[in-house]
């Protein structure tokens, strides 16, 4: 037998260098904190300027001695009510979570799971605004533009202050939405930089 065939391979020389851990994930609490004060924010506005916007107008009625008041708030429309009904859930929902953010900031190390139902809870939120925006959004425009082929007309041109609450307040839910789009993905970043580092 040769020589070769006899040698054992020396093992690698040890390094004196240590591996450094790998880093902490992301604490991104205080953003949370401050995207769910953000939430509640817009979506109590959204509801109250929905809410109050509520404006009387007289008009003149053959037959009828004295003008008739016509009130136009949201009790009036369906959308706007389930508006109004929805944004309160998601303005519920947004304290209850803004509550539990709190206390995670006061514990850092709060678990995968719980961001991961926060996420969940939050897509949900999400459709529940979003549709509600965009139910009260068609038909405050069919309000302020009409709809010539069905014959609707529009009533904005009358019950303009009326008009400006229901459009301020849409806004101000659509600013919501966007505010949940990013609790969102906030959530999906903190989560992977957790399961990175596991």
């Amino acid at each position: 037998m040769s020589s070769v065939d006899t040698e054992k391979a020396a093992p690698p020389p040890l390094s004196s260098e240590t591996v450094a851990p790998p880093p902490p994930p992301a604490d991104y609490s205080s953003l949370d904190v401050v995207l769910r004060i953000l939430l509640f924010g817009s979506t109590l506005a959204a509801v109250v300027v929905m809410v109050t916007g509520k404006q009387t107008m007289y008009f003149d009625v053959a037959g009828v001695p004295f003008p008739v008041a016509n009130i136009a708030k949201f009790q009036n429309s369906p959308a706007f009510i389930y508006f109004v009904a929805a944004l309160s859930v998601v303005c519920l929902y947004s304290l209850i979570t803004l509550l539990g953010s709190f206390l995670f900031l006061s514990k850092p190390s709060c678990s995968t799971k719980t961001i991961l139902h926060f996420a969940i809870l939050d897509v949900l939120m999400l459709g529940l605004a979003a549709s509600a925006t965009g139910t009260a959004g068609g038909v405050a425009y069919i309000g302020l533009k009409g709809n010539s082929h069905v014959r609707w007309t529009k009533v904005c041109n009358v019950y303009d202050k009326f008009c400006r609450h229901a459009g301020g307040s849409i806004a101000v839910a659509l600013f919501a939405s966007a505010l949940l789009v990013l609790l969102i993905l906030l959530s999906l970043v903190t989560l992977h930089s957790r399961i990175r580092n596991c």
